[in-house]
């Protein structure tokens, strides 16, 4: 039902009904909306884009990096504690167990 304009009611008190509406768009649609900014509208869009994007990679390096150091852990090893070229070796023997 994409492209579909979907009505809600909610009622708030008994004497006023207040409506929302929520648009699903395709990714097509949202691309011809952009398209249609302005530039600083555009460029507004872009860093909140961009900002979204690295907090979500801080978010999944701090994950990563946790379970790199539990499995660190049940092999006797300390994670923090390991030099820059002991953590890549490792992560490469991770990879690679199957060998």
């Amino acid at each position: 039902m994409l492209g579909a304009i979907l009505f809600a009611a909610m009622a708030g008190n008994t004497k006023a009904t207040h409506m929302t509406a929520t648009l699903v768009l395709t990714g097509k649609q949202i691309i011809s909306l952009f398209e249609q900014l302005e530039p600083q509208a555009k460029r507004s869009v872009l860093y909140l884009l961009a900002e979204t994007a690295a907090q979500q990679r801080t978010t999944r390096m701090e994950m990563a990096e946790a379970r790199l150091r539990a499995r660190a852990m049940k092999r006797g090893l300390d994670w923090d504690m390991m030099d820059e070229q002991e953590r890549q070796d490792f992560v490469d023997d991770l990879v690679h167990e199957d060998r």
